[in-house]
């Protein structure tokens, strides 16, 4: 049974109300497949009537695992690629400089799924920083069931096959039966919390390195502007910020200009002070 245009708008301004994300007609499909499972859950025979059910009873959790459901998880070890080459090449160059008093670098990983670019962030650091320097990583996203996965670090040898180095499984991760498990000397680095970016922010921070890819997409403008708000205000006057490749600030938040880094592009405060390794690489947009 297909969804009724009532019941499409409910769950679409449902998932825009909690979450911000834009459902656009034409998305029924979606809505159905990633709700079936949980009317099988509940003991229903169709999408149709789990929504039924949800419209006449707003128990809370139920809303809340319906937009867990439509929250896009996709994601993978070194994502893209050129971001981590960049935050070798180009970002820790400039922060060595910075934080070469405190020797410290704090990370925020927004929209973090299931965990993998956290953990993939604390693999590049954790190898690339020289001694004595430390790092902590923070991973959010709205959807607990992809905390839960996250704060477990297991893997199946499918997804750590999607992007994951061999010499870095081998050095970083350790068997768990049928799973990989990240190993703890690198789990210390990275906390998990549940975050809604289109809520006001939870005192958190200040970040050396912001990383929000690939979720502003979902957006209209206006939320667009109010998260990089948000997010600059967790952002330390002189860090960096990274979005997804098909994601600017411009047209958006002036507040930011474009750094050009390789192939890909990261994002500075303005009113930043430059380091001779930021200012080779500076290309305003």
């Amino acid at each position: 049974m297909t969804l009724t245009a009532q019941e499409f708008a409910f769950i679409s301004g449902l998932v825009r109300r909690d979450a911000a994300i834009v459902l656009e007609a034409g998305k029924e499909y979606l809505v159905e497949a990633r709700l079936l499972p949980l009317a099988r859950q509940s003991g229903l025979p169709s999408v149709s009537e789990f929504v039924a059910r949800a419209q006449q009873r707003p128990e809370p959790e139920v809303h809340r695992k319906i937009v867990d459901a439509l929250t896009t998880n996709e994601t993978s070890f070194f994502r893209d690629g050129e971001p981590f080459k960049q935050l070798v090449d180009t970002v820790l160059p400039d922060l060595l400089v910075r934080r070469a008093t405190t020797r410290s670098i704090k990370v925020w990983s927004a929209a973090s799924s299931s965990g993998q670019e956290p953990y993939t962030i604390a693999m590049v650091l954790h190898d690339n920083l020289p001694p004595g320097w430390s790092f902590e990583i923070t991973g959010t996203d709205i959807s607990t069931e992809m905390l839960t996965r996250a704060e477990a670090g297991q893997y199946t040898q499918l997804e750590v096959n999607r992007g994951l180095p061999a010499p870095l499984l081998v050095k970083h991760f350790e068997r768990s039966g049928a799973h990989w498990q990240v190993a703890q000397g690198l789990r210390k680095h990275v906390a998990f919390r549940r975050l809604n970016l289109a809520a006001p922010f939870p005192s958190m921070g200040p970040f050396d390195i912001v990383f929000i890819r690939n979720v502003l997409i979902y957006f209209d403008v206006q939320t667009k502007r109010t998260v990089l708000q948000r997010v600059a205000g967790t952002l330390r006057p002189d860090g960096w910020l990274f979005l997804g490749s098909a994601e600017t600030t411009i047209g958006i938040d002036d507040r930011f200009e474009r750094v050009v880094a390789g192939r890909t592009s990261a994002y500075k405060l303005r009113t930043a002070p430059k380091t001779a390794a930021s200012v080779s690489a500076v290309g305003k947009g």
